[in-house]
């Protein structure tokens, strides 16, 4: 038996992995003090905390020290580890808001090991459902609790498996979309590397309310870790008895295996993810029928994200009103993000309900990045909205961001500061849209073809005023009539820009101008004489030599062969080089 644990990470922004090095350092000192048999030592995949260069967390104490070096290793040892001292000047000295529930586990326990999660109350709430909850009571549970679908909408949850209850058949089916496809997200497969068998207790207690024999974990392929760490941990809970047959000496038998999708965001979407792990091409239906009365093989099937199945046990081992407590009346509990974009700390994080955007932006993330002027939020992913600046003090819950053009989504959170462009933030995400739609339905596939040209000619300066009102048109038209939510809520984020941001096109398609200075067609680089110091710097960096002249008469730029690639920019010192 291990005295101590030590969880190490290596959390700078930059994605350097300089643990290894220090984690051997670690034990070679542990040996040489004969401490390798009372010390355990293992490398986290995320402790919750962020851009705090090597980070050390002593399980089960407060003691979290950062920005490490291998020189603090022989205090540590002799100091926190032999003598229970703290090392104040190494200390973590918490600032944010964050409140860890879904990832309680994450970077405390070890996720290949089951007995760490079990002595950290792992299965408990299984425990408590198998033995003294019926189905119905687990629903009335769930419904006390408040808890919404935490990958899209925010349907409720005990409406979900309700509806699949009350559904007669002799097979029903529960699954786990790890199908994270919202670029720059990646809250779903941290929590799959980090704490996997909280999600399968989850899925084992939603198998029993609904009378589910049978559940899939669906993880994307491009998520190797994670698909090793969910099977690691089926093959232990069936070991211990917690899968399979008769589970906790109950009458309840459950069965969990994985299928693999192969990346496409579409089947994200329900009834596409239920068709590709049938085997066939994953392409939506239209609804209803919903799957929890007609999915899987035309069998009532519940689907749940990771992070709303991740929320399940905590539910029942710490009761529904203690998890009402925390959030909006209509948005309870936490919710993990994304923080990306121009942020000083990006990284994954978890805030209660309702926490403003101005708190997770500045308390949480640190400001923006180079203190520049933030400009906006977006949310959601591909399918959401842009918020701009001044509504920062809206509190974060699913009815806040649906009134501002948004959606909560799946957690994605991109900060963008005043050299972003709304037009060409738009033109990102209708791509993207555009790129994964499976084109089954017409308003998807021909209007977010049409919208995408649209956009492509306003940041090239060829559009008129009048082709924002088409885009309005088109907008409407897939929300309206679009057979799935990819095609009805892809317009989300021409529709916010165009709502909060109008000004901007127009300078775009009137003024012929891009007043961020992103859209590269409508930019001129000049070299303004009065402050350029002739120092041939900028003629030296232009990889296509658009730059003439000499140090008597001074440059010049030929906006012809600029290919405005910005090096003569960022190597001069006397911003001398103007963009417009």
């Amino acid at each position: 038996m291990y005295r101590k644990t030590i969880f190490i990470k290596d959390t700078d922004s930059q994605g350097l992995d300089r643990t290894k090095e220090f984690y051997n350092k670690f034990l070679e000192n542990l040996r040489s003090r004969n401490l390798q048999n009372d010390i355990q030592v293992a490398r986290a995949a995320d402790i919750g905390i962020y851009n705090q260069g090597i980070v050390l967390r002593v399980y089960g104490e407060d003691t979290i020290y950062v920005q490490l070096k291998e020189t603090d290793i022989d205090n540590i040892i002799s100091l926190t580890i032999e003598k229970n001292e703290i090392i104040s000047s190494l200390q973590y000295k918490k600032k944010d808001k964050q409140l860890r529930r879904v990832l309680r586990n994450c970077g405390v326990i070890n996720p290949d090991c089951i007995e760490d999660y079990l002595a950290n109350g792992g299965y408990q709430g299984l425990y408590k459902v198998l033995t003294s909850l019926k189905p119905e009571e687990v629903i009335k549970e769930l419904k006390i609790s408040g808890l919404r679908g935490r990958g899209g909408g925010g349907f409720p949850t005990w409406m979900k498996w309700d509806f699949a209850l009350k559904t007669e058949s002799d097979q029903k089916y529960i699954i786990c979309n790890g199908d994270e496809g919202d670029p720059g997200a990646y809250m779903d497969r941290s929590v799959l590397e980090g704490d996997p068998h909280s999600v399968i207790e989850g899925m084992i207690i939603a198998g029993y309310t609904i009378g589910a024999s049978k559940g899939y974990f669906y993880i994307r392929a491009e998520y190797p870790l994670a698909i090793e760490r969910i099977q690691n941990a089926i093959d232990q809970a069936y070991s211990k008895g917690l899968i399979g047959e008769k589970i906790l000496n109950s009458g309840f038998n459950f069965d969990l295996s994985i299928r693999l999708g192969a990346g496409a965001f579409v089947c994200g979407e329900e009834t596409a993810l239920i068709a590709s792990i049938e085997g066939k091409r994953g392409t939506p239906l239209p609804r209803p029928p919903y799957p929890s009365v007609k999915g899987l093989w035309s069998k009532p099937t519940v689907i749940n994200n990771v992070e709303t199945l991740a929320n399940v046990a905590y539910i029942f081992i710490r009761g529904a009103k203690e998890f009402a407590k925390l959030g909006t009346e209509t948005s309870k509990g936490t919710k993990v993000f994304a923080l990306t974009g121009k942020v000083k700390n990006s990284g994954l994080i978890e805030v209660p309900m309702g926490t403003t955007l101005r708190e997770i932006v500045f308390d949480v993330g640190g400001g923006v990045l180079d203190n520049k002027n933030i400009k906006a939020v977006q949310t959601g992913g591909p399918s959401g909205g842009v918020i701009p600046a001044q509504y920062l003090d809206t509190p974060v819950d699913y009815e806040n961001l649906s009134k501002l053009g948004s959606i909560m989504g799946s957690g994605g959170m991109i900060v963008m500061d005043e050299t972003d462009c709304m037009v060409d933030i738009a033109k990102f995400y209708l791509g993207f849209c555009v790129e994964e739609s499976c084109g089954k339905c017409a308003p998807c596939r021909i209007g977010g073809s049409q919208m995408l040209d649209i956009l492509t000619r306003i940041s090239k300066g060829q559009a008129q005023n009048h082709d924002l009102e088409t885009l309005s048109r088109i907008s409407f038209a897939m929300q309206k009539a679009s057979l799935c939510g990819l095609g009805q809520t892809a317009p989300n984020p021409v529709v916010s820009t165009l709502k909060h941001f109008l000004p901007e096109y127009k300078e775009h398609t009137e003024n012929k101008r891009c007043p961020a200075g992103k859209c590269l067609d409508l930019l001129s680089y000049k070299i303004i004489d009065e402050k350029c110091k002739r120092c041939g710097a900028c003629v030296r960096i232009c990889p296509v030599s658009a730059i003439s002249g000499n140090r008597e008469h001074g440059y010049s730029i030929d906006t012809q062969k600029c290919t405005k690639c910005g090096q003569c920019i960022s190597v001069c010192k006397f911003k001398a080089i103007s963009k417009e």
